[in-house]
């Protein structure tokens, strides 16, 4: 991709409405009090590479919450955190051993509101060196990468079903290699894909 960051800014850069986990499911009646909290998720994209790889994790199946599933880096803005960007890159430090200085931060998807009760920013960063990952073994089972070109191709995009809490649930999901990545993760990766498609 020529001038990724230029590419990447002006899709940042459009206006829009965010995304939920919710958005294929149209029937559900969210309460207007419900309390959400803040979260930050660090879509990191390496060019250290031939081509733009976005890296992910598959959290540990040990863990209580979301066990085995594929997620970016990131978690809950916590007291110490001046902004969901800095949860984001506390989180990717702290799960992956990314050091805090090398993502180029470019700008942020609108949020996407979680099941869980989250309100869930996804900061859009370039990383153009390599570095050792460190993946935190209680929480994060492998590290790995998907080319930006599949991410941002529609095509590979799917809505699928599930049967969650006696009801059927319908969600995205963008698959690659042994990788069912589904879920929040997808409908925000597939937010980027709709916007550097504009």
């Amino acid at each position: 991709m020529p001038d990724l960051r230029t590419q990447l800014t002006a899709a940042l850069g459009a206006k829009g409405e965010g995304s939920s986990d919710f958005d294929l499911n149209p029937d559900v009646v969210l309460p207007i009090d419900r309390k959400l909290r803040p979260a930050g998720v660090l879509v990191a994209i390496s060019t250290a590479a031939e081509a733009p790889r976005v890296i992910l994790t598959k959290r540990s199946s040990a863990l209580k919450h979301h066990p085995g599933q594929i997620a970016f880096a990131g978690g809950k803005q916590d007291a110490a955190d001046a902004s969901v960007t800095d949860a984001a890159l506390r989180e990717a430090w702290e799960e992956i051993g990314l050091p805090r200085h090398l993502p180029q931060i470019v700008g942020q998807l609108p949020i996407h509101e979680t099941v869980t009760g989250f309100t869930v920013t996804p900061v859009v960063a370039l990383i153009d060196q390599p570095f050792d990952i460190l993946a935190e073994a209680g929480e994060v089972a492998e590290v790995f990468s998907v080319p930006l070109s599949h991410l941002c191709d529609p095509s590979n995009y799917q809505i699928q079903s599930r049967r969650w809490r006696g009801i059927r649930r319908h969600y995205f999901a963008v698959p690659y290699g042994p990788y069912y990545i589904w879920g929040a993760t997808a409908r925000m990766l597939r937010g980027l894909a709709e916007r550097m498609q504009a």
